[in-house]
């Protein structure tokens, strides 16, 4: 199971925000994040808002709002 968790980088380690148990040798994925972490978030939702609005099916909707 995947679980996400929120950590900073203090002195050269990895300190999770949130206490958790982890099982000694758990491998981890570290990902980091931009300072500014807004814009991350924007470009990686992007692609989907992308597949959800620019679709043929709401050409309909277009259609009405030119009317």
């Amino acid at each position: 199971m995947l679980k996400t968790l929120w950590a900073t980088i203090r002195q050269g380690k990895i300190e999770l925000l949130e206490a958790t148990e982890l099982p000694e040798g758990t491998k981890v994925l570290v990902t980091l994040l931009p300072d500014g972490e807004a814009e991350f978030w924007l470009q990686a939702s992007q692609v989907s808002l992308d597949a959800v609005w620019d679709n043929t099916e709401d050409d309909v909707y277009a259609q009405l709002l030119q009317t």
